[in-house]
């Protein structure tokens, strides 16, 4: 009989303890070893038991070790056991990162041992049977495979561990997630059924839950022969449904449901063929390895491209917080027992047949919208696909009057570069983050690789009137330049509001880092960057306050307006506040656009950080002088209204 030392009884444990039970019974394996930090009673054996890996092993002389201890801890254990001479079945996923991936795969090297890595499903005959399938061409030349799953996880499930919900434990490491560990099945088995390495991954993580990690996710694979790999999943069920990966060709499809090994190939023709598997157990196939070589069937090595995957999940911003509008709470005696996202089976199932992500199929909670008064007045994008000289960043759009009247505009022909509403700079340390052409002294406008962009990482908070965010401003050779944190909030002004957008910028570089503008390199009156709100194009009759745009542009007044009408005929205006004193760039004639000149015609150093505020009043109608200068001094340091004064939009119009 082969010895064998379980680590982790607990748990998934349960499980293999009761797999040792059964081959136990077959005469092909004896249990010597527990280790685990709770003791543990076994009906069928009386291992030794011990904390500590090392020593037990020492005592026990086991040549299998099972590890299903935390995620973060597979490492340290596996690479104690491979040490000990003990061959490893290291339940998924085998590692937190790809370096302590690379750790075990040098600990196997060193001892000549092996590590069977337990994907469970990929011990199905129904694996080889869906590769055979589509390189055999039945059902014609496949664009790309999609899997969904749907499960219901009771809040208790979140909490039942220190380790749980978590992606890191002070600087460890952990990666715990809807995709990285309940479905990492369903990623680990696509990634099996293809060939070629991984050309790039798009990650969406989203937590409905008050947890670190997500709960409900979704991942694009493109792999280097371009097919791709589409992968929709959450824990947020009103009950379970099955995980299935389906594989579209352009003469058929062939749908597996990884967890009953069932196999259905469908065929243009109207024929249907339903195959079940047999299933191999990891552990015996491990131990028929070493008693006659057989091959693995989840070695270490083959499970590297979902690592690849993990690493992703592991790099990308936090998971975005799903607000308690999109879902069904439910409570016990006060205490949430369960958290639902309606139709999110649906929902799943449409990313499998699509092979779309959240974001793409429009799911409610993936955007981040600002509402007042439960009206929408604007939206936020996080993700914007953007070329490179564009400078891509997070931006403030669709941004309307309580009237519905639209007062941003994005990638506009004239400057596709400019963003609704946000934070760019056109020269911070040398890179651009403006987007176009940098100014360069004595030759002009040219086109240099100097390109930056903006990463959201985070929203510390979210809710339905704002947000703060964090950011990360990166240069054009991955160097951390600036980390940002963004506060936007839609304040209710009566018949208006306000947009209070906040940005403290923290300066990485390592040195006081100096911002430039144009105009401080030749260009006379191009002093923009900064706060920067891109007004509609399509608009007429466009006016500024408190003079005109002669008079408006580089002055230092607290406030300015800029007023217009809309294709429908219906006026607008804009109300800009600042206490912070900077110079205004303002632009009318050539196209609408109000922001910050933090360097108008010198630069600014920054030596450690750079705050600013801008609050900006959304009105309908054609606002006169007293009316934008009234509205304007309602705008206190706090950012709210004073007092509780309402002014009547429609009596200090003007036209």
């Amino acid at each position: 009989m082969t010895k064998v030392v379980l680590a982790g009884a607990h748990g998934h444990g349960r499980h293999h303890l009761a797999n040792l039970r059964r081959l136990t019974s077959q005469g092909l394996i004896e249990l010597v070893g527990v280790c685990d930090l709770r003791r543990v009673e076994t009906d069928f054996a009386s291992p030794l038991q011990s904390p500590d890996l090392g020593p037990l092993l020492e005592k026990t002389g086991a040549e299998i070790t099972i590890i299903c201890t935390p995620i973060h801890t597979h490492a340290d254990l596996a690479v104690t056991a491979l040490r000990a001479g003990s061959h490893v079945l290291l339940e998924k996923p085998p590692a937190a990162t790809p370096a302590e991936q690379r750790r075990i795969a040098a600990a196997m090297a060193e001892t000549g041992l092996v590590c069977q890595v337990g994907f469970q499903s990929l011990g199905s005959a129904a694996v080889p049977a869906l590769r055979e399938v589509i390189a055999s061409g039945a059902i014609g030349r496949v664009r790309g495979i999609g899997g969904a799953g749907a499960w219901e996880r009771p809040s208790a499930y979140f909490t039942r561990s220190a380790w749980s919900g978590r992606r890191r434990l002070g600087r460890v490491q952990v990666v715990d997630g809807a995709l990285t560990n309940p479905f990492a099945h369903a990623v680990a088995t696509a990634l099996a059924v293809v060939d070629g390495p991984i050309a790039g991954i798009e990650t969406e993580l989203y937590r409905a839950h008050p947890i670190e990690s997500d709960d409900t996710s979704c991942v694009r694979i493109r792999m280097d022969d371009g097919l791709e790999i589409t992968i929709a999943v959450s824990l947020c069920a009103t009950e379970r449904h099955e995980p299935y990966l389906v594989a579209h060709g352009d003469a058929g499809r062939a749908t597996l449901i990884y967890t009953e090994d069932r196999l259905k190939v469908e065929l243009p023709d109207g024929s249907v063929t339903t195959t079940v598997y047999e299933r191999a157990d990891l552990l015996e196939n491990l131990i028929d390895h070493i008693r006659t070589g057989a091959d693995l069937l989840v070695p270490l090595a083959a499970t590297e491209p979902f690592t690849q995957v993990l690493d992703a999940v592991r790099l990308a911003p936090e998971p975005l917080p799903i607000l308690d509008r999109h879902q069904i709470i439910e409570r016990d005696f006060g205490e949430v027992t369960h958290r639902f996202l309606p139709g999110i089976d649906g929902l799943t199932a449409r990313s499998a047949d699509e092979l779309a992500l959240y974001s793409e199929l429009g799911a409610p909670w993936s955007q981040v919208r600002l509402l007042v008064s439960d009206r929408p007045v604007a939206a936020y994008e996080l993700r914007p696909d953007l070329p490179a000289t564009e400078s891509p960043r997070p931006y403030v759009h669709d941004v309307r009057t309580l009237g519905g009247v639209e007062v941003t505009e994005v990638r506009p022909d004239d400057h596709v570069h400019h963003l609704g509403v946000s934070v760019a700079i056109s020269d911070l340390g040398g890179v651009n983050f403006w987007g176009g052409r940098t100014y360069v002294k004595d030759q002009g406008p040219t086109w240099l690789d100097d390109h930056g962009g903006q990463r959201h990482r985070a929203f510390p908070f979210l809710s339905d009137d704002g947000f703060v965010e964090e950011l990360e401003w990166i240069g054009p050779d991955g160097r951390l330049m600036a980390r940002e944190e963004r506060t936007v909030t839609a304040l209710p002004l009566g018949e208006a509001w306000a947009l209070d957008f906040r940005f403290r910028l923290t300066n990485l570089t390592g040195a006081p880092v100096e911002i430039n503008s144009s105009a401080t390199k030749g260009r006379t009156g191009a002093g923009y960057g900064g706060f920067f709100w891109r007004g509609p194009g399509a608009s007429t009759a466009r006016t500024t306050l408190p003079g005109d745009e002669a008079a408006v542009h580089g002055c230092r007044d607290r406030w300015i307006a800029m007023s217009g009408t809309d294709p429908e005929g219906r006026d607008w205006t804009l109300v800009f506040v600042q206490d912070d004193g900077d110079a205004w760039f303002v632009r009318v004639e050539e196209y609408p656009g109000v922001g910050q000149a933090l360097a108008w015609d010198r630069p600014l150093l920054v030596q450690d950080t750079l705050t600013r505020r801008v609050v900006t009043v959304v009105a309908d109608g054609r606002l006169t002088h007293e009316a934008a200068a009234a509205l304007a001094a309602r705008i206190t340091g706090s950012g709210r209204p004073a007092g509780r004064m309402r002014i009547s939009l429609t009596a200090t119009c003007a036209g």
